[in-house]
């Protein structure tokens, strides 16, 4: 919003510096962004005279002219026409800069010399055009500064308001302010009309068919108006606060929204057909074309203004070209009307349409203000174009607005703001407000805000208005007390900072994916239907089809995840997300149950290119490997890896579940080839799931540390022939079934298929490290143990020894 500080003055008598009063607009919440001193810098562009025209010697259209500043008579070479000698015009000396950084030198101009030069309005920045150079009127004294001398210095303030002070949009609005804060009266604009003998109601008729939209709508008709320019000081006020002037009607209209910060419209009453005005909503698909010549396709929920055949006004947002005010108007009919702000905003957003109209009708005018400012506005067009105002405004208002009044707590104002004011202080805080003020006999305030104070609605809004009004500043500063809290993390918490701490710092990337997934995403991974997670939760108002429910599994995302990355060339991948999934209550009414999962994928090279890697492909123990030291690092042992067939979407015979004891903690293994195929990758992508719920009851925080043996251990390897069904587990297993203490540790170290191998069988070996912590275990102490473990692998689990 801008404002001069002149214009502010009229309304308000107050003394304050333009500084002085942009500190008190910030304090008031009106804050100030800007200012601007119109006319600063500019005194040596100067009132003067002309004593003598005449012809440039060297020049058909430039004249020389003797020029008197009232101190010395100066040679200025000119090429404007529009001047004689004897006219008083404005100077520009030596040395003085006008806008645009535009510095007047001494020159010389076809030979002759030119100390200074004459101005257009254009040239002093208060006007976009001129024809000429600026004649003043005679009787200014010479050498004073134009814009002392004309009035015209003066201050704008560049005020940035919140949505909510729609009263602020106007100059009046913030004269108010300052007189509230003040303490000063202030003087409304005259509205005093001077009225003809025609009755209005009989010349013109308004009928509103959509009084929700349009509950209040007023014309006035003014006849035998002449347009015409607008006189200086209309062109001055609009200009200083950056409206261009089109003509006297319009910018009367410009003027008093400015003013009062009610936007109005003038028609051309003999280009309405029937003289009559209906409000009523557009037909869908009805073409109105706008006062920027812009066809405008409307819908059903815009509100358009109608004479008696077609629409002449976007409702608040624009007039229409077939109605609009042009140089051979004579008669007009002006609407001053209250819209409802919420249908104003849709429109002017929909059509992309954003006007100085829409702005204040979309944050909510003062529907008490239409009459004064539809009387302000047709007092100042039959002024200035020399029309009548017919008798009486139409004004159709069916349900009369009054504002509800609200209950106030003195006591309750004292206590949010943390000052002690008297209640009549607050009183009459509330009075200079304009709002109506009661007090009733439990000690309450009932307060009735007026009606362009459409912000306040609850006692908190009048707290807040006593505490701006009184001063911000004067609310002591006083320390809030708290309290230290450690917040100190769970060890949930601890756990799911440390699992993506051990992936990460095993070369794994995290990812993040919406928690919304596709209907069909359960189907892509072959999950049967009365699998719990093919049932899933559908959002009330989804953006998109393929966002539509939550997931009740991570693996969609993940694998979508690699095939994007896949798709452009980032083909080696090491990739985990640990987030929350979905799954519907068993219980209808109950909410969902929403644990945490760990999920990743491995796919293309093991390793990274380098001149000393292989190019191995990952395969399953990449990921079996990445659990095992997750599972290690986190303390949970007893882990136990079972090879059946886990989940429908892993490849049978290369999968396995997950269990610690006998309870299931996860599973890992090779995508299905038809899920492959479903989310579009081609290669092999194996992947793995951890329930982190159970992880965090598994996880140990303390771990159990033996001292090492002070005596040498002793390897002995066994090579034994064993059918490919046979689980290597089984064979660990079985060594450490013998109950002996000296064995330290078992592993097997070599698998062997091909030549001297019969089919069906694959060629193991295992090394058993014997240890003793009393004492140097003998050959023959090492040789009784370890023919217990052939003998038990022989008669337990068939292999034959190598």
């Amino acid at each position: 919003m801008n404002v001069t500080y002149n214009w502010l003055k009229e309304f308000v008598d107050f003394d304050l510096s333009p500084e002085q009063l942009a500190d008190l607009l910030t304090m008031l919440g009106l804050e100030v962004e800007g200012m601007e001193k119109l006319g600063a810098g500019m005194d040596d562009v100067v009132v003067a005279l002309v004593e003598e025209k005449r012809q440039h010697p060297n020049a058909d259209k430039l004249s020389l002219c003797r020029v008197n500043n009232g101190s010395e008579v100066l040679d200025v070479v000119c090429g404007a026409q529009n001047f004689k000698a004897g006219d008083t015009v404005v100077l520009a000396q030596i040395g003085a800069v006008l806008p645009g950084d535009f510095k007047i030198k001494r020159s010389k101009i076809r030979g002759e010399e030119s100390c200074g030069m004459l101005c257009s309005e254009k040239e002093l920045g208060l006007a976009e055009e001129s024809a000429g150079i600026m004649v003043l009127p005679s009787g200014l004294p010479l050498g004073r500064p134009v814009f002392d001398a004309l009035g015209l210095k003066d201050t704008l303030f560049e005020i940035g308001l919140t949505p909510n002070r729609s009263d602020c949009l106007s100059a009046v609005g913030i004269a108010r302010e300052i007189a509230a804060k003040l303490g000063k009266t202030i003087k409304y604009p005259d509205t005093t009309i001077k009225e003809g003998t025609d009755a209005a109601g009989s010349i013109i008729a308004v009928n509103i068919e959509d009084t929700e939209l349009c509950p209040r709508y007023a014309a006035r008709y003014i006849s035998g108006c002449k347009i015409a320019p607008s006189p200086e000081w209309l062109v001055k006020r609009l200009s200083a606060i950056g409206l261009r002037s089109i003509n006297n009607v319009v910018d009367v209209t410009n003027l008093v929204m400015m003013e009062l910060g009610y936007p109005l419209h003038a028609f051309d009453c003999d280009r309405l057909a029937g003289r009559r005005i209906v409000v009523r909503r557009a037909v869908e698909g009805e073409i109105f074309t706008s006062l920027d010549s812009q066809q405008r396709i409307l819908t059903a929920d815009d509100l358009v203004i109608c004479d008696a055949e077609r629409p002449v006004a976007l409702a608040g947002v624009m007039g229409g070209e077939n109605s609009e005010i042009s140089d051979t108007t004579t008669n007009i009919l002006l609407e001053s009307a209250w819209f409802k702000p919420a249908a104003i905003r849709k429109t002017s957003k929909r059509l992309g349409l954003h006007t100085e109209s829409s702005h204040r009708f979309e944050r909510g005018a003062d529907i008490g203000g239409v009459i004064r400012a539809i009387d302000r506005a047709a007092s100042l067009i039959a002024d200035l174009s020399g029309g009548c105002v017919a008798q009486g405004v139409l004004d159709v208002y069916p349900a009369p607005f009054a504002p509800e009044p609200i209950i106030l707590r003195p006591e309750r104002a004292n206590q949010l703001i943390g000052i002690q004011l008297p209640k009549d202080e607050i009183n009459n805080l509330l009075s200079r407000l304009e709002c109506h003020v009661i007090d009733l006999a439990d000690g309450s305030l009932q307060v009735t805000p007026p009606t362009y104070r459409v912000d306040i609605e609850r006692e908190i809004d009048l707290v807040e208005e006593i505490a701006r009004l009184n001063g911000f500043d004067k609310i002591p500063a006083t320390m809030p007390l708290a309290q230290v809290v450690s917040d100190r993390p769970s060890q949930h918490q601890r756990l799911q900072r440390s699992v993506r701490e051990i992936l990460v710092a095993q070369g794994m990337n995290e990812i993040i994916n919406f928690s919304f997934t596709a209907p069909n995403a359960a189907g892509k991974l072959l999950l049967p239907e009365d699998d719990p997670r093919s049932a899933s939760i559908r959002l009330a108002n989804p953006l998109i089809e393929e966002q539509s429910v939550m997931r009740t599994t991570l693996f969609p995302g993940l694998l979508e995840t690699v095939a994007r990355n896949v798709s452009f060339r980032s083909l080696d991948l090491k990739l985990f997300e640990m987030r929350r999934v979905y799954l519907p209550p068993k219980v209808d009414g109950e909410m969902p149950c929403e644990p945490i999962r760990v999920v990743g994928a491995i796919t293309g090279s093991r390793e990274r290119d380098g001149w000393c890697q292989t190019r191995a492909a990952a395969d399953f123990f990449d990921a079996k490997g990445q659990i095992e030291n997750l599972l290690d690092l986190l303390n949970i042992g007893g882990v136990k890896w079972v090879a059946d067939a886990p989940e429908p979407f892993y490849h049978p015979g290369k999968s396995c579940s997950i269990l610690a004891g006998k309870e299931r903690i996860g599973t890992v293994g090779e995508i299905h080839p038809t899920v492959q195929e479903n989310f579009g990758l081609e290669k092999p992508v194996y992947c793995f799931e951890l329930d982190f719920e159970k992880l965090v009851s598994l996880a140990r925080q303390k771990r159990t540390v033996s001292p090492p043996s002070r005596f040498p251990d002793i390897n002995r390897d066994v090579a034994m022939l064993a059918s490919d069904d046979l689980a290597a587990e089984k064979i660990i297993e079985c060594v450490r079934s013998v109950k002996a203490k000296e064995i330290e540790h078992v592993e097997i170290f070599d698998l062997y298929r091909g030549a001297g191998i019969p089919d069906g069988f694959r060629s193991i070996a295992v090394r058993v490290r014997y240890r003793s912590y009393e004492r140097t275990l003998t050959d023959e102490e090492i040789g009784v143990i370890h023919t217990k473990i052939l003998d038990s692998l022989v008669n337990k689990l068939k292999v034959s020894i190598r």
